[in-house]
């Protein structure tokens, strides 16, 4: 049930709402309790410094507070990075949170994760149903970060925004695979592209959501949400309480707030993908959003001139395989069985829907890429390729009529249209 909930008609909560309605979900629930703590990296808009001196107020009668960075498959931040997040000084680390531990997953260390159980191959192919396929391997299991195994009760706090591959993002989310071993992370992915982008952005109930909720059933300390909804990176809800009620009530309010229905497809996107991402791993969302709003042989260009790498621990995958449709995959997998499937998740989220027939790769519209990645670069990883230097956002704007437009800050608003 929610302990404490609050979210704003129009505009966004105050900030006497959002500390009382921290106070009221979290202040004396955890007296004595070793918690864990599941906060997002810089991926993810939200006013996280204020929020973290809220929570460790409402929690310091804990006996433990561990704060953990749910990284996914993300790089580890550093010292200063954490800090930054957190918005605290090297300082203040020291001496008034000296108490509070900040910490990285590590979801390739084998010695960091413990395995709480298995979602069997039939469990998958009933989630799956017509869309199975046997690259998704047989049993899954179910690996976590010990921390979260030896907490007396893990609080995650993170915000709800539409999601490429679980339909809505938050919630249990940060557990598979915020903290995950690498299977549920390539299988929950591999699922979802297989799915499709299109058949699952903006969509509460997933095969994938219902996998990962199945796995925080397997875990033996009790899990708490604080979940988030976020308007021009400022709050507009707050729903705090057990995991499943707070992310179905973040989810309903984030579809209100996060979702542009469009009465008509845009035939060519400028989507602007900010700074926090600083890969095309994390900036493909500004595709992700856009593509079920793009007409057929319709075009998004990703257009990120701060970006400079494909993706740090997984370059070098997509390097060799590049970007193409799912069928591309499935009817040549021969040639692609020992790649991780969450590689070749990203690959197809990016390219988009398309066919794969007779040896050619039709894809539904273009991907162009407009970043610091070269031109010769990006031919090689299958993308298209435009100067960054060569445009003027203003050319861009006012010209909706015609079926263009410019996205300012892509990556969390999703488009769609209505007839969808």
């Amino acid at each position: 049930m929610l302990t404490a909930a609050a979210q704003a008609t129009t505009g966004t909560l105050s900030d006497d709402a959002i500390r009382q309605t921290v106070l009221a979900g979290l202040e004396g629930r955890f007296t004595g309790q070793r918690v864990l703590v599941l906060i997002p990296d810089r991926t993810r808009t939200l006013p996280l410094p204020p929020l973290f001196r809220l929570v460790v107020d409402a929690l310091r009668d804990a006996r433990q507070v561990d704060v953990m960075v749910a990284l996914g498959t993300h790089l580890p931040l550093s010292d200063e990075a954490l800090n930054a997040l957190v918005g605290i000084t090297p300082g203040e680390r020291a001496t008034t949170f000296s108490h509070i531990r900040l910490l990285n997953h590590a979801w390739d260390n084998p010695d960091a994760l413990a395995t709480i159980g298995t979602i069997t191959q039939d469990r998958v192919k009933a989630l799956a149903g017509e869309v199975w396929h046997p690259s998704l391997g047989g049993d899954v299991p179910v690996r976590i970060n010990r921390a979260a195994v030896e907490a007396d009760h893990v609080l995650i706090i993170g915000p709800t925004f539409p999601h490429e591959v679980v339909g809505f993002s938050g919630g249990a989310k940060y557990l598979w695979p915020g903290i995950s071993g690498p299977e549920m992370i390539n299988v929950t992915h591999w699922l979802g592209a297989l799915i499709t982008v299109l058949h699952t952005i903006g969509i509460e109930d997933t095969p994938m959501r219902r996998m990962i909720h199945a796995a925080a059933d397997m875990l033996p300390a009790p899990v708490s949400l604080m979940a988030l909804v976020v308007d021009g990176g400022a709050l507009a809800g707050i729903h705090i309480g057990s995991l499943f009620e707070a992310h179905h009530a973040s989810a309903q309010l984030s579809a209100q707030r996060h979702i542009v229905w469009l009465d008509r497809p845009y035939r060519r996107v400028l989507s602007h993908a900010p700074a926090m991402y600083d890969e095309l791993w994390t900036g493909a969302k500004a595709m992700y959003k856009l593509e079920p709003g793009i007409a057929d042989g319709g075009e998004v260009i990703v257009y990120a001139p701060h970006l400079r790498e494909i993706s740090e621990v997984h370059g070098a995958h997509i390097r060799r395989v590049g970007y193409h449709v799912r069928d591309y995959f499935l009817k040549q997998w021969d040639r692609f069985s020992d790649v991780p499937l969450g590689v070749l998740a990203h690959s197809t989220h990016l390219k988009g829907a398309g066919t794969y027939d007779n040896g050619i790769e039709t894809p539904r519209i273009r991907v162009t890429l407009a970043s610091q990645i070269p031109p010769e670069a990006c031919a090689a990883i299958n993308l298209g390729y435009l100067d960054p230097a060569s445009i003027d956002v203003r050319d861009w704007q006012g010209r909706e009529e015609e079926g263009v437009v410019y996205v300012p800050k892509a990556g969390e608003t999703l488009y769609r249209m209505k007839t969808q």
